[in-house]
């Protein structure tokens, strides 16, 4: 655990609150000055790369590669360059012209179950536990991952009531069930920790 993260577990709400705060802004300042702006679910990235009035495909030089990516104006030094922070799904990803004067890069996450800190790893990092992702519908989930959501979702609701967690319910089921098998032992002194 590094000091930050430490003294921060020490603060206080009011405390940890300014300094979220004045984080937030820091990291803000920092996007503001990249040449693009990006934005990002879980499943994609989307960055908005201004250029000149006018521009056309064939003024671009666009790469766009497993774990790299290029966008510059021919014959000019690049908008955007570098090492992505995660690899991408080439196939998947795509980029277009929008009315002339922006460049619409998608790129699609091979994991599509992580938040990226930048695009290119040279970029300033985001906070990616401060992330407030947009509300979705269970039913677009994929059947394996609505059920992991489902079981967070319990989980935090347990938690909220003091009341014990999924693992720990499954656990004391597995007990009961044991303890009807073995009436011959003495569990009394038997306790879950939360």
């Amino acid at each position: 655990m590094s000091s930050t993260e430490k003294k921060y577990e020490e603060m206080t709400p009011e405390e940890r609150e300014v300094y979220d705060k004045a984080q937030k802004i820091l990291e803000q300042e920092e996007q503001d000055k990249l040449p693009y702006k990006w934005r990002q679910t879980l499943q994609d990235v989307d960055v908005t790369i201004p250029v000149p009035k006018g521009t056309r495909g064939r003024d671009l030089q666009v790469e766009l590669k497993k774990k790299h990516i290029k966008v510059a104006l021919k014959g000019q030094p690049a908008i955007i360059e570098g090492e992505l922070c995660k690899d991408i799904k080439v196939d998947d990803s795509t980029w277009t012209i929008d009315n002339q004067q922006e460049v619409l890069v998608h790129l699609e996450k091979s994991n599509q179950m992580t938040w990226w800190e930048n695009v290119v790893t040279t970029a300033p990092k985001i906070d990616t536990k401060k992330i407030q992702p947009e509300n979705s519908k269970l039913n677009d989930l994929d059947g394996e991952t609505r059920a992991m959501v489902e079981k967070m979702m319990f989980d935090q609701r347990q938690k909220a009531m003091n009341k014990p967690d999924s693992d720990t319910l499954r656990k004391q089921e597995v007990f009961e069930s044991f303890k009807k098998q073995h009436p011959e032992m003495d569990f009394s002194n038997v306790k879950f920790d939360q």
